[in-house]
Protein backbone atom coordinates (compact mmCIF):
# COMPACT_ATOMS: atom_id res chain seq x y z
CA UNK A 1 0.00 0.00 0.00
CA UNK A 2 1.09 3.58 -0.67
CA UNK A 3 0.59 6.17 2.02
CA UNK A 4 1.08 9.88 1.49
CA UNK A 5 -0.08 13.09 3.15
CA UNK A 6 -0.54 15.04 -0.09
CA UNK A 7 -1.64 13.00 -3.10
CA UNK A 8 -0.26 14.42 -6.38
CA UNK A 9 -2.81 15.91 -8.75
CA UNK A 10 -1.24 13.99 -11.61
CA UNK A 11 -1.90 10.72 -9.81
CA UNK A 12 -5.57 11.61 -9.29
CA UNK A 13 -6.17 12.78 -12.85
CA UNK A 14 -4.26 9.77 -14.17
CA UNK A 15 -6.96 7.48 -12.83
CA UNK A 16 -9.57 9.05 -15.14
CA UNK A 17 -7.37 10.19 -18.03
CA UNK A 18 -9.09 7.91 -20.56
CA UNK A 19 -12.55 9.17 -19.64
CA UNK A 20 -11.41 12.81 -19.72
CA UNK A 21 -9.72 12.32 -23.08
CA UNK A 22 -12.90 10.83 -24.53
CA UNK A 23 -15.03 13.70 -23.16
CA UNK A 24 -12.58 16.30 -24.48
CA UNK A 25 -12.52 14.80 -27.98
CA UNK A 26 -16.29 14.47 -28.08
CA UNK A 27 -16.77 18.06 -26.90
CA UNK A 28 -14.28 19.28 -29.52
CA UNK A 29 -16.13 17.42 -32.27
CA UNK A 30 -19.47 18.89 -31.18
CA UNK A 31 -17.94 22.37 -31.03
CA UNK A 32 -16.45 21.99 -34.53
CA UNK A 33 -19.71 20.72 -36.01
CA UNK A 34 -21.65 23.48 -34.29
CA UNK A 35 -19.25 26.14 -35.54
CA UNK A 36 -18.60 25.05 -39.11
CA UNK A 37 -21.52 22.83 -40.12
CA UNK A 38 -24.18 24.95 -38.53
CA UNK A 39 -26.06 22.77 -36.07
CA UNK A 40 -27.23 25.84 -34.24
CA UNK A 41 -30.76 24.51 -33.96
CA UNK A 42 -29.65 21.26 -32.27
CA UNK A 43 -29.97 22.15 -28.61
CA UNK A 44 -31.56 20.83 -25.44
CA UNK A 45 -33.05 22.72 -22.51
CA UNK A 46 -30.57 22.91 -19.66
CA UNK A 47 -33.16 21.37 -17.34
CA UNK A 48 -32.88 17.99 -19.10
CA UNK A 49 -29.21 17.26 -18.24
CA UNK A 50 -29.71 18.91 -14.84
CA UNK A 51 -32.38 16.35 -13.94
CA UNK A 52 -30.20 13.52 -15.21
CA UNK A 53 -27.19 14.89 -13.33
CA UNK A 54 -29.19 15.05 -10.10
CA UNK A 55 -30.29 11.43 -10.44
CA UNK A 56 -26.77 10.26 -11.28
CA UNK A 57 -25.38 12.23 -8.32
CA UNK A 58 -27.76 10.42 -5.97
CA UNK A 59 -26.76 7.05 -7.41
CA UNK A 60 -23.07 7.88 -7.11
CA UNK A 61 -23.54 9.07 -3.52
CA UNK A 62 -25.31 5.82 -2.61
CA UNK A 63 -22.62 3.75 -4.25
CA UNK A 64 -19.83 5.71 -2.57
CA UNK A 65 -21.47 5.18 0.82
CA UNK A 66 -21.76 1.45 0.24
CA UNK A 67 -18.14 1.24 -0.92
CA UNK A 68 -16.93 3.23 2.09
CA UNK A 69 -18.90 0.95 4.42
CA UNK A 70 -17.02 -2.03 3.00
CA UNK A 71 -13.68 -0.24 3.40
CA UNK A 72 -14.48 0.89 6.95
CA UNK A 73 -15.63 -2.59 7.99
CA UNK A 74 -12.35 -4.00 6.71
CA UNK A 75 -10.38 -1.43 8.70
CA UNK A 76 -12.49 -2.10 11.80
CA UNK A 77 -11.86 -5.84 11.53
CA UNK A 78 -8.12 -5.30 11.34
CA UNK A 79 -8.34 -2.98 14.32
CA UNK A 80 -9.90 -5.83 16.28
CA UNK A 81 -7.13 -8.16 15.04
CA UNK A 82 -4.54 -5.77 16.51
CA UNK A 83 -6.33 -5.71 19.87
CA UNK A 84 -6.90 -9.46 20.03
CA UNK A 85 -3.31 -10.21 19.00
CA UNK A 86 -2.03 -8.05 21.84
CA UNK A 87 -4.52 -9.67 24.20
CA UNK A 88 -3.43 -13.15 23.15
CA UNK A 89 0.24 -12.32 23.69
CA UNK A 90 -0.50 -10.90 27.13
CA UNK A 91 -2.57 -13.92 28.10
CA UNK A 92 0.06 -16.41 26.99
CA UNK A 93 2.84 -14.45 28.64
CA UNK A 94 1.14 -13.82 32.00
CA UNK A 95 -1.75 -16.25 32.50
CA UNK A 96 0.42 -19.09 33.77
CA UNK A 97 1.34 -20.62 37.08
CA UNK A 98 4.18 -18.73 38.68
CA UNK A 99 5.66 -21.94 40.09
CA UNK A 100 6.54 -23.12 36.60
CA UNK A 101 9.20 -21.05 34.89
CA UNK A 102 11.23 -23.74 33.13
CA UNK A 103 12.86 -23.59 29.73
CA UNK A 104 10.09 -25.66 28.18
CA UNK A 105 7.45 -23.11 29.10
CA UNK A 106 9.71 -20.26 27.94
CA UNK A 107 10.05 -21.80 24.48
CA UNK A 108 6.32 -22.50 24.46
CA UNK A 109 5.57 -18.77 24.91
CA UNK A 110 8.10 -17.81 22.27
CA UNK A 111 6.65 -20.28 19.77
CA UNK A 112 3.04 -19.30 20.49
CA UNK A 113 3.51 -15.54 20.21
CA UNK A 114 5.66 -15.75 17.08
CA UNK A 115 3.03 -17.98 15.53
CA UNK A 116 0.46 -15.23 16.13
CA UNK A 117 2.70 -12.82 14.20
CA UNK A 118 2.83 -15.40 11.40
CA UNK A 119 -0.96 -15.69 11.47
CA UNK A 120 -1.40 -11.94 10.89
CA UNK A 121 1.11 -11.91 8.05
CA UNK A 122 -0.37 -14.99 6.38
CA UNK A 123 -3.90 -13.58 6.61
CA UNK A 124 -2.87 -10.31 4.97
CA UNK A 125 -1.08 -12.14 2.16
CA UNK A 126 -3.97 -14.55 1.55
CA UNK A 127 -6.44 -11.65 1.33
CA UNK A 128 -4.24 -10.13 -1.37
CA UNK A 129 -4.11 -13.50 -3.16
CA UNK A 130 -0.40 -13.87 -2.51
CA UNK A 131 1.36 -17.04 -1.26
CA UNK A 132 0.21 -17.13 2.37
CA UNK A 133 3.12 -19.23 3.64
CA UNK A 134 5.84 -17.07 2.09
CA UNK A 135 8.20 -15.54 4.65
CA UNK A 136 6.76 -17.44 7.62
CA UNK A 137 10.00 -19.30 8.25
CA UNK A 138 11.11 -16.26 10.27
CA UNK A 139 8.41 -16.98 12.85
CA UNK A 140 7.63 -20.70 12.79
CA UNK A 141 9.54 -23.76 13.90
CA UNK A 142 10.12 -26.59 11.44
CA UNK A 143 7.27 -28.68 12.81
CA UNK A 144 4.76 -25.87 12.30
CA UNK A 145 6.00 -25.21 8.76
CA UNK A 146 5.49 -28.86 7.86
CA UNK A 147 2.00 -28.79 9.36
CA UNK A 148 0.74 -25.74 7.46
CA UNK A 149 2.09 -27.21 4.22
CA UNK A 150 -0.81 -29.67 4.32
CA UNK A 151 -3.46 -26.92 4.37
CA UNK A 152 -4.87 -24.67 1.69
CA UNK A 153 -6.00 -22.13 4.29
CA UNK A 154 -2.74 -21.28 6.09
CA UNK A 155 -4.26 -18.88 8.69
CA UNK A 156 -6.75 -21.58 9.69
CA UNK A 157 -3.91 -24.09 10.09
CA UNK A 158 -2.06 -21.68 12.38
CA UNK A 159 -5.14 -21.23 14.54
CA UNK A 160 -5.39 -25.00 14.81
CA UNK A 161 -1.79 -25.12 16.05
CA UNK A 162 -2.71 -22.45 18.59
CA UNK A 163 -5.48 -24.75 19.83
CA UNK A 164 -3.19 -27.78 20.11
CA UNK A 165 -0.59 -25.81 22.07
CA UNK A 166 -3.28 -24.42 24.34
CA UNK A 167 -4.43 -27.95 25.15
CA UNK A 168 -0.81 -28.96 25.76
CA UNK A 169 -0.39 -26.08 28.20
CA UNK A 170 -3.48 -27.24 30.08
CA UNK A 171 -2.32 -30.87 30.16
CA UNK A 172 1.13 -29.82 31.44
CA UNK A 173 -0.40 -27.72 34.19
CA UNK A 174 0.97 -24.43 32.91
CA UNK A 175 -2.51 -22.89 32.88
CA UNK A 176 -5.77 -23.82 34.57
CA UNK A 177 -9.14 -24.51 32.97
CA UNK A 178 -10.46 -20.97 33.38
CA UNK A 179 -7.37 -19.51 31.71
CA UNK A 180 -7.69 -22.03 28.89
CA UNK A 181 -11.27 -20.92 28.30
CA UNK A 182 -10.29 -17.23 28.18
CA UNK A 183 -7.47 -17.79 25.71
CA UNK A 184 -9.75 -19.96 23.57
CA UNK A 185 -12.26 -17.09 23.46
CA UNK A 186 -9.53 -14.85 22.08
CA UNK A 187 -8.76 -17.44 19.41
CA UNK A 188 -12.47 -17.59 18.55
CA UNK A 189 -12.54 -13.81 18.05
CA UNK A 190 -9.52 -14.04 15.75
CA UNK A 191 -11.23 -16.77 13.75
CA UNK A 192 -14.35 -14.61 13.51
CA UNK A 193 -12.26 -11.66 12.26
CA UNK A 194 -10.68 -13.88 9.62
CA UNK A 195 -14.12 -14.98 8.43
CA UNK A 196 -15.33 -11.39 8.20
CA UNK A 197 -12.31 -10.45 6.08
CA UNK A 198 -12.92 -13.40 3.79
CA UNK A 199 -16.58 -12.42 3.46
CA UNK A 200 -15.63 -8.90 2.34
CA UNK A 201 -13.01 -10.30 -0.03
CA UNK A 202 -15.27 -12.93 -1.61
CA UNK A 203 -18.47 -10.88 -1.81
CA UNK A 204 -18.22 -9.08 -5.13
CA UNK A 205 -19.83 -5.66 -5.44
CA UNK A 206 -22.74 -5.99 -7.94
CA UNK A 207 -21.21 -5.51 -11.38
CA UNK A 208 -24.53 -4.58 -13.00
CA UNK A 209 -24.94 -1.67 -10.59
CA UNK A 210 -21.55 -0.27 -11.58
CA UNK A 211 -22.29 -0.86 -15.27
CA UNK A 212 -25.64 0.93 -15.16
CA UNK A 213 -24.14 3.98 -13.45
CA UNK A 214 -21.31 4.14 -15.97
CA UNK A 215 -23.73 3.90 -18.91
CA UNK A 216 -25.82 6.64 -17.32
CA UNK A 217 -22.72 8.83 -17.11
CA UNK A 218 -21.89 8.19 -20.76
CA UNK A 219 -25.45 9.07 -21.83
CA UNK A 220 -25.38 12.16 -19.61
CA UNK A 221 -22.18 13.49 -21.17
CA UNK A 222 -23.47 12.64 -24.63
CA UNK A 223 -26.40 15.04 -24.18
CA UNK A 224 -24.72 17.68 -22.04
CA UNK A 225 -22.83 19.53 -24.86
CA UNK A 226 -26.10 20.41 -26.61
CA UNK A 227 -27.19 22.29 -23.50
CA UNK A 228 -23.91 23.92 -22.50
CA UNK A 229 -22.72 25.14 -25.88
CA UNK A 230 -25.25 27.98 -26.01
CA UNK A 231 -24.61 28.89 -22.37
CA UNK A 232 -20.79 29.05 -22.44
CA UNK A 233 -20.09 29.52 -26.14
CA UNK A 234 -18.13 27.38 -28.56
CA UNK A 235 -14.75 27.73 -26.82
CA UNK A 236 -15.61 27.92 -23.13
CA UNK A 237 -18.00 24.99 -23.06
CA UNK A 238 -15.15 22.48 -23.62
CA UNK A 239 -13.38 23.38 -20.32
CA UNK A 240 -16.78 23.38 -18.62
CA UNK A 241 -17.47 19.88 -19.93
CA UNK A 242 -14.08 18.64 -18.73
CA UNK A 243 -14.57 20.18 -15.27
CA UNK A 244 -17.99 18.59 -14.82
CA UNK A 245 -16.75 15.24 -16.14
CA UNK A 246 -13.78 15.33 -13.76
CA UNK A 247 -16.06 15.69 -10.74
CA UNK A 248 -18.38 12.86 -11.75
CA UNK A 249 -15.69 10.41 -12.88
CA UNK A 250 -13.56 11.01 -9.77
CA UNK A 251 -16.47 10.11 -7.51
CA UNK A 252 -17.13 6.99 -9.58
CA UNK A 253 -13.46 5.97 -9.49
CA UNK A 254 -13.25 6.58 -5.75
CA UNK A 255 -16.15 4.21 -5.15
CA UNK A 256 -14.54 1.57 -7.38
CA UNK A 257 -11.31 1.71 -5.39
CA UNK A 258 -12.94 1.69 -1.96
CA UNK A 259 -15.25 -1.23 -2.68
CA UNK A 260 -12.32 -3.69 -2.69
CA UNK A 261 -10.17 -2.98 0.41
CA UNK A 262 -7.81 -5.97 -0.04
CA UNK A 263 -6.40 -5.41 -3.54
CA UNK A 264 -3.00 -3.73 -2.90
CA UNK A 265 -4.21 -0.32 -4.03
CA UNK A 266 -3.39 3.09 -2.51
CA UNK A 267 -6.87 3.05 -0.94
CA UNK A 268 -6.31 -0.44 0.42
CA UNK A 269 -6.53 -1.35 4.11
CA UNK A 270 -2.90 -0.93 5.31
CA UNK A 271 -2.49 -4.55 6.36
CA UNK A 272 1.29 -4.59 5.89
CA UNK A 273 1.72 -1.62 8.20
CA UNK A 274 -0.73 -3.12 10.71
CA UNK A 275 1.16 -6.43 10.69
CA UNK A 276 4.41 -4.55 11.27
CA UNK A 277 2.85 -2.86 14.31
CA UNK A 278 1.61 -6.19 15.65
CA UNK A 279 5.04 -7.77 15.18
CA UNK A 280 6.77 -4.90 16.95
CA UNK A 281 4.46 -5.08 19.96
CA UNK A 282 4.43 -8.87 20.25
CA UNK A 283 8.20 -9.13 19.98
CA UNK A 284 8.52 -6.69 22.86
CA UNK A 285 6.31 -8.96 24.94
CA UNK A 286 8.87 -11.75 24.60
CA UNK A 287 11.80 -9.30 24.90
CA UNK A 288 12.93 -9.51 21.28
CA UNK A 289 14.03 -6.55 19.21
CA UNK A 290 12.09 -5.56 16.09
CA UNK A 291 14.12 -6.27 12.89
CA UNK A 292 15.31 -2.98 11.44
CA UNK A 293 14.95 -4.24 7.88
CA UNK A 294 11.18 -4.44 8.41
CA UNK A 295 10.83 -0.78 9.31
CA UNK A 296 9.01 1.07 6.45
CA UNK A 297 11.50 3.11 4.46
CA UNK A 298 10.69 6.60 3.19
CA UNK A 299 11.30 6.98 -0.52
CA UNK A 300 10.67 10.34 -2.11
CA UNK A 301 7.14 11.30 -1.11
CA UNK A 302 5.75 7.85 -0.54
CA UNK A 303 6.03 5.27 2.19
CA UNK A 304 6.41 1.87 0.56
CA UNK A 305 4.88 -0.70 2.87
Amino acid sequence: MLLKENIPVGYIIGKIRKELLAVTLYAAVVAAVHEYVGWARVELPLAVPMIMGTIISMLLAFRSNQAYDRWWEARTVWGSIVNDSRTLARQVNTLSKEVYQGDEFFFFKQRFIKRQIAWCCSLSRSLRQQPAAEGLERYLVKRDLEHIGQFTNVPMALLELHGHDLQQALDNGWINTFQQVEVDRTLTRLCDAMGRCERIKNTVFPATYSLYIHFSLVFFFTLLPFSLIDVFGTLLFIPAMVAIATAFFLVEKMAIHLQDPFESKPTDTPMTAICATIERDLRQVINESYPTELVPQKKKHFYIL
